[in-house]
C-alpha cells in the first residue's frame, strides 16, 4: 500500500496531540503504516512533528511544575526549587 507523506504527517500530529506522546519512536505505533515506512518517509525529521512533540512535553512540564508549586509536600517543593533556581 502506498502512503502519502503529508497524510502520514497529519496522522502523526493528531496522534501526538490525542495520546500526549513524548517520543518520536512512539508515533509510528499509532499510524497505519509500519515503523520502516515511518522512517522511509523521513517523518522523524519533519519540524512539524518535532514541534508537536515539544509542545506536548512543554505543556506537561508546566502543568507538573504548577502542581508541585501548590503542594505541601516538602520533597516536591525541594525538587521544584532545584528546577527553577540558578547558581546565584
Amino acid at each position: 500500500m502506498q502512503y502519502e507523506t503529508k497524510d502520514l504527517e497529519k496522522q502523526s500530529i493528531k496522534a501526538i496531540e490525542k495520546h500526549k506522546l513524548f517520543f518520536i519512536e512512539d508515533v509510528a505505533s499509532y499510524l497505519p503504516c509500519s515503523r520502516a515506512t515511518f522512517y522511509n518517509h523521513e517523518l522523524n525529521k519533519l519540524d512539524s512533528i518535532k514541534e508537536a512533540l515539544t509542545k506536548v512535553r512543554v505543556t506537561t512540564k508546566v502543568a507538573m511544575r504548577s502542581k508541585w508549586y501548590e503542594q505541601d509536600n516538602a520533597t516536591l517543593q525541594i525538587s521544584l526549587m532545584k528546577l527553577i533556581s540558578t547558581d546565584e
